[in-house]
């Protein structure tokens, strides 16, 4: 769509899984995309595929940038800055997931979940909120039904996933009347790279990445009047315990 033209994401963890899905979904809207990653080189690697994928339509950039330091989140819309010249929306997508029982939860695994999934969508959000409100742009953050279901030894990752859902729902209220839309995604079950799995034809019953990229493209899309703030997305025909 011709409005889309020349609009700018910033995608977090945006090299695989549901952050790559939502870049390429759009960059076939037409929009340029910044994807970050921890890698450089898997950041870069990562742009050039799409770049050349989406030749013609959008323009890719491939940033290093770890969720977990507000500094390095500065750094990767700075450079969203200089390349494009604006902010219109950021995917916080970023996280990762240690589970265990709390008696065998370290402090270790407890503090890398809440600082990914958790401060990392804050530092996300706070890098970028004055641009996206020059913008009149929109926050999606990717939360989880472990957002609000909880379950043993989900300790860690249930803290950052309620936590993700309650900041995003408060943000929305405290950033509507500058006109930034807000809404949080919350998935169930889906096929991507998430704690080291490798999505195979077994996963052909979950959501797909691809999937996520489509509903934050209909929510784009959708009349400014009306705000989805928060969706559950689940699979429509989970296998029979």
């Amino acid at each position: 769509m011709e409005k889309f033209k020349n609009k700018v994401a910033l995608i977090t963890g945006g090299t695989k899984g549901i952050g790559r899905g939502v870049a390429e979904a759009l960059l076939e809207l037409g929009m340029n995309v910044v994807i970050t990653s921890r890698s450089l080189e898997n950041a870069t690697d990562v742009a050039k595929e799409l770049q050349d994928k989406y030749s013609g339509k959008a323009d890719v950039l491939g940033v290093e940038a770890d969720v977990r330091n507000y500094e390095s989140q500065e750094q990767a819309v700075k450079k969203t800055i200089e390349k494009f010249g604006q902010l219109d929306v950021l995917v916080a997508n970023a996280g990762l997931g240690h589970f265990a029982n709390i008696k065998d939860l370290s402090v270790e695994q407890w503090q890398e979940t809440i600082d990914t999934n958790l401060s990392g969508v804050f530092y996300s959000v706070k890098a970028s909120v004055d641009h996206l409100k020059k913008a009149q742009g929109y926050i999606f953050t990717i939360s989880s039904l472990a957002g609000t279901n909880f379950f043993a030894g989900g300790s860690a990752y249930n803290a950052s996933k309620f936590g993700v859902t309650g900041f995003t729902q408060a943000m929305m209220l405290d950033l509507r009347d500058d006109d930034i839309k807000v809404s949080t995604i919350m998935p169930g079950s889906v096929a991507t790279h998430f704690n080291d799995h490798n999505p195979s034809a077994e996963d052909a019953w979950k959501i797909q990445s691809e999937d996520i990229g489509e509903l934050i493209v209909d929510l784009l899309k959708l009349n400014p009047r009306a705000l989805p703030s928060k969706i559950e997305v689940r699979p429509s025909k989970p296998p029979k315990k």
